[in-house]
């Protein structure tokens, strides 16, 4: 069977009137995933991977903006399993934002749970993933929100779509792994690839036939979804020959810069337009990694083809020059040109009086384990706080108020100030533990500096905010100045995201309005740092009607 290239099935479907659904009914739309074990051979290794309807990646979900989604999904393998809508903001409906034991206890083998959203007020690529262990690592997909018809992008009308979405291969189980990394106190084993579109193309072994190619007119303009679903590696993209325009981040257009390549942090997703106006011939697309701290990484580069049409399959492409995967100044540079497009249409509210200053220190750690077998095992912290797992769901306890689950303590700030980003700091390095959530009055503007601090070693760190779009108001390299930074922030058009890179050894303020009630994780988004408690959560407090408080369970709602 030819496999259709997927921008072309994209305007096939969009120009049916959207999947073939009639009007009557294109107000809803419908999916059932089935999670299910799949054998998939890559690198001359074949395995089971847990997959959603046999699909690596999984399928995407395509919904127009104010549209409902219905998602059923069954676990039929061995794992307990939630997903996670990534950037969607579940207004006052968080039983639906999928993280495990936060918002949700997890399906287990044989459960099913339907995921029922609106999609209000937010329109371009997002995507979802498994959100429990790391099963992430082949449990994931695009989501595609469409603006509302007769709402144009604000950007010349691409010829055809194409979904981009970048993850990490390993050879061996993934949990098994890690299990045996948690066991002796020491981090989990690097991938031994990246992929696009779930093929790490042919600077592989036996990865011929695993190339992902898009094939393009000359002369044409197309916009490329970019997707960062790898697990611990914050990734450079460029395609040979070609300009980017970058016209939209975390599903926010953006005022549209021109940039060979791009950086994309775990979570975050990317839109690009690009002109097919090269000579026609065969140019590999490339991901590999960005790294500007000392920490072991997979610096292996994945590469699609982009094809000009007739040009055959034998000629061999031509591949660009990705940045070095230490190129901190790139990295800076480019994060500084991102820009809300703020325009009456597409306005940055960003909030400019703040109600409650945050300051968050992001560190590493190492905690005694008596049943590791270094006696030791390493640890990750918020404010010293290495965040423990509830064993019921955060959301469901405050719902019912439930005692016991959680506390409502985590402090504003660090225990103490130091030197956040001199020297390596190596004694102390002991965290203390719980399950400490930051209670947030409704409608509260919060103002969040994260600071990267240098216990172990710094290291750029991509936050991801659940319930949430948030503007990164500011960012800067060492520690930050409560009383000169503020100055430089920008509150005219700063990016409007889900996720931030924290840069190495640096720091980024954020800012959001606490309007949508329920229980909102925060966490880093690389899933090694997570696992080591790289995490916390805001309880935002009902509003003062029914409109403004959080929406009663779903009847199948899993309990643990």
């Amino acid at each position: 069977m030819k496999i259709l290239n997927p921008g072309f099935l994209f305007l096939f479907f969009y120009l049916l009137g959207f999947l073939g659904d009639s009007p009557v009914d294109a107000a809803v739309k419908k999916y059932q995933f089935d999670v299910q074990m799949k054998n998939v051979s890559r690198l001359c290794n074949a395995k089971p991977i847990v997959t959603v309807n046999g699909m690596f990646p999984g399928p995407t979900v395509y919904a127009r903006e104010g549209e409902r989604v219905i998602i059923n999904v069954t676990n039929h393998v061995k794992y307990n399993l939630s997903i996670h809508w990534h950037g969607l903001k579940q207004y006052r409906n968080g039983w639906a934002d999928g993280p495990a034991y936060i918002t949700q206890c997890p399906m287990q083998t044989g459960q099913s749970y339907v995921y029922d959203f609106n999609v209000t007020g937010q329109r371009g690529t997002l995507w979802w993933h498994a959100h429990i262990l790391w099963l992430r690592a082949t449990v994931y997909g695009a989501i595609v929100i469409l603006p509302q018809p007769g709402k144009p992008y604000p950007f010349p009308q691409p010829y055809q779509e194409t979904n981009i979405v970048l993850g990490e291969w390993w050879n061996g189980d993934v949990e098994t792994a890690v299990n045996q990394a948690n066991q002796l106190g020491a981090p989990p084993p690097m991938s031994d690839a990246h992929t696009i579109n779930g093929k790490p193309g042919p600077f592989f072994p036996c990865s011929e036939k695993h190339t992902f190619v898009v094939e393009v007119e000359a002369g044409k303009t197309y916009l490329l979804r970019i997707i960062n679903a790898a697990l611990n590696d914050e990734l450079f993209f460029g395609i040979a020959g070609h300009d980017m325009t970058v016209v939209e981040i975390d599903a926010v257009y953006t005022k549209p810069f021109t940039t060979k390549f791009i950086l994309i942090g775990p979570g975050q997703t990317t839109n690009v337009l690009v002109k097919t106006d090269r000579s026609p011939n065969r140019y590999f697309m490339a991901a590999g990694p960005f790294m500007d701290a000392p920490v072991s990484v997979d610096n292996k580069t994945a590469t699609a083809i982009l094809q000009y049409k007739g040009i055959p399959n034998t000629v061999i492409p031509i591949l660009p020059k990705l940045p070095s995967p230490n190129d901190t100044s790139f990295a800076l540079d480019y994060n500084g040109k991102l820009r809300s497009l703020n325009t009456p249409n597409f306005p940055a509210l960003v909030p400019l009086k703040v109600d409650r200053r945050l300051f968050y220190t992001i560190g590493l750690g190492i905690n005694a384990c008596p049943t590791c077998v270094n006696g030791t095992n390493l640890a990750a912290s918020i404010n010293n706080i290495t965040f423990v797992m509830p064993k019921i769901a955060l959301l469901k306890a405050h719902y019912f108020n439930l005692p016991g689950v959680f506390r409502t303590d985590f402090p504003d700030r660090p225990p103490n100030a130091f030197n956040y980003t001199g020297v390596p700091l190596t004694a102390n390095l002991g965290t203390s533990t719980g399950t400490r959530l930051s209670r947030v009055k409704f409608n509260t503007t919060i103002e969040l500096v994260l600071q990267d601090t240098n216990l172990l070693t710094v290291e750029s760190h991509p936050f991801h905010l659940h319930g949430y779009n948030f503007f990164v108001v500011g960012t800067g390299v060492g520690n930050f100045d409560s009383k000169t930074d503020p100055a430089k922030f920008n509150l005219i058009d700063p990016p409007e995201r889900n996720t931030v890179g924290v840069p190495t050894g640096g720091w980024a303020a954020i800012r959001f309005r606490a309007d949508n009630p329920g229980v909102w994780f925060m966490h880093c988004h690389l899933e090694v740092h997570t696992m080591w408690g790289l995490k916390m959560a805001f309880v935002v407090e009902n509003g003062n009607t029914p409109e403004l408080s959080v929406l009663p369970p779903p009847k199948d709602y899993p309990s643990c």
